[in-house]
């Protein structure tokens, strides 16, 4: 009886060698075709990631042109405030001139106006003539 349990154990020792060889081999294989869709998909990632790193090179080409760009038009807004500031100041300076203008206009022309009332009134009084 010690014999067939012994022929059973190492029955059963056969067995299980040759199902860990069948599963080495299987494992070996399974694990060659993964390296294989490892390279694969390395090889068909790789102009991708080449795209996109470009892609990420042009965006932050554009970014930092908008940031230049922003900053110009920024001082563009500031120098064309100082601009409008500078045409506010003429107009007012202008403005003020005509103001001033127009009353020494109406001074000069009240002067005028009283003085040849003076001198009609003075000429027509004595006669037209000197003495």
């Amino acid at each position: 009886m010690n014999n067939i349990f012994l022929g059973i154990i190492t029955l059963a020792a056969v067995v299980l060698v040759v199902y860990v060889v069948y599963m080495i081999l299987n494992l070996k294989r399974t694990i060659a075709s993964l390296e294989r869709f490892v390279e694969t998909t390395e090889t068909s990632l790789r102009p991708a990631l080449e795209e996109l790193q470009a892609t990420l090179k042009s965006v932050r080409k554009i970014t930092d042109d908008v940031g230049t760009l922003t900053d110009d038009i920024r001082y563009l807004s500031g120098s064309v405030r100082s601009v409008g500031e500078a045409v506010e100041q003429v107009s007012y300076a202008v403005k003020s001139a005509a103001q001033a203008s127009v009353g020494e206009t109406r001074g000069l022309k009240a002067g005028i106006k009283a003085g040849i009332g003076y001198f009609l009134r003075n000429v027509c009084a004595r006669g037209g003539t000197r003495q």
